[in-house]
């Protein structure tokens, strides 16, 4: 088998490339190891992130960014400061104008109701809620459901999965 692709471009096209390739933007990189971020509300820790690498990035044009290449642990506290979840992550990146944080390669949300896996969770400050393209919940009871989308508030107490499908277990008798 054999595939043949023929391509054209006139002067217009090529005067196109020179000028959208002469557009450089510069990134400058602030590279930190080893980092924890303590999230608090009115002087009360809510959260604590643990990232082996941070990099604030600076490009030339556009808003600054904070990416996380190898990965994220976020733990969630009550008022009390006894641990309520994590989030974790093999890579995340922080927008921090948006007031956005997608969370990218085995995302795992755990807490005391459920374990939500996806492979990309984005968390939008604005909303206060997390919404996934994809995803799995397991219960506590062992239920799981997936669906198409997923979204849930910023402490996952409820949960809504469209196009779902799975497993439950229900206890008694259900015959009539």
């Amino acid at each position: 088998m054999q595939l043949i692709v023929l391509s054209s471009c006139n002067d217009d096209d090529l005067k196109n490339a020179t000028s959208i390739s002469s557009k450089k933007i510069t990134l400058s990189t602030d590279r930190s190891y080893g980092v924890e971020i303590i999230y608090s509300d009115s002087a009360k820790v809510k959260a604590k992130g643990y990232a082996p690498i941070l990099d604030k990035v600076t490009p030339s044009e556009g808003a600054m960014y904070n990416e996380m290449p190898k990965g994220v642990k976020i733990e969630f506290f009550n008022e009390f400061l006894k641990p309520t979840g994590t989030i974790t992550s093999g890579y995340a990146i922080n927008k921090q104008t948006d007031k956005i944080t997608i969370f990218r390669k085995n995302v795992v949300v755990v807490n005391d109701q459920i374990t939500f896996t996806t492979e990309e969770l984005i968390w939008d400050e604005n909303k206060r809620m997390y919404s996934s393209p994809y995803g799995t919940v397991t219960g506590k009871d062992g239920s799981v459901a997936t669906g198409t989308e997923f979204t849930a508030p910023q402490d996952f107490s409820t949960y809504k999965i469209i196009q779902a499908s799975g497993t439950t277990y229900v206890k008694g008798d259900l015959r009539p």
